[in-house]
């Protein structure tokens, strides 16, 4: 299912615009992530609280923890590709990458559920050209990835989750 800004509901427009201001940003860079995580589980992982105030495509990521080793989850923005998804790192604009992608670079076997789907996944980061596309489509998506370029230094990373392949069944 695609999601393009310009055909979303007024309120989740203006809810999105709210989500590109700084003061805004800086609340729900440290809160968003505890209401998706309750929603998520209240509706049987189908619906996150962005997804449904915002309308927003979120899937739940779960990556494995570059120094602890243990399994996080996270909700995270998604831009559908078929069977795959691209992530926009922004992090709200926040001077610091989100965790999962320090994990993604350390191990980029994930595990991705979207709108009730679980499926075990690559991740890949983009770089030049084809990393400057996916972002410009974000922006489509979410025109407040452009005001949280604007407030960070850092380089926002863009990465490409793929399915892996299915096991080859052995055969005698």
């Amino acid at each position: 299912m695609a999601y393009w800004f310009g055909d979303a509901a007024q309120f989740h427009r203006v809810i999105s615009k709210l989500a590109a201001t700084a003061p805004v940003a800086w609340f729900f860079a440290r809160t968003l992530h505890h209401l998706d995580r309750a929603v998520f589980r209240l509706t049987g992982r189908k619906h996150t609280f962005v997804g449904l105030a915002a309308g927003l495509p979120v899937l739940m990521l779960t990556t494995t923890g570059a120094k602890t080793g243990q399994r996080r989850t996270s909700p995270v923005l998604a831009i559908s590709d078929g069977d795959a998804f691209f992530l926009i790192a922004t992090n709200y604009g926040q001077g610091r990458h989100p965790g999962w992608v320090h994990n993604l670079r350390t191990n980029p076997r994930a595990t991705a559920t979207f709108e009730g789907l679980t499926r075990e996944m690559t991740a890949r980061e983009l770089t030049g050209e084809e990393r400057e596309r996916v972002f410009e489509l974000g922006l489509a998506i979410n025109p407040g990835f452009g005001a949280y370029r604007k407030r960070t230094i850092r380089a926002i990373p863009v990465l490409r989750l793929e399915p892996n392949p299915a096991p080859h069944a052995s055969g005698t």
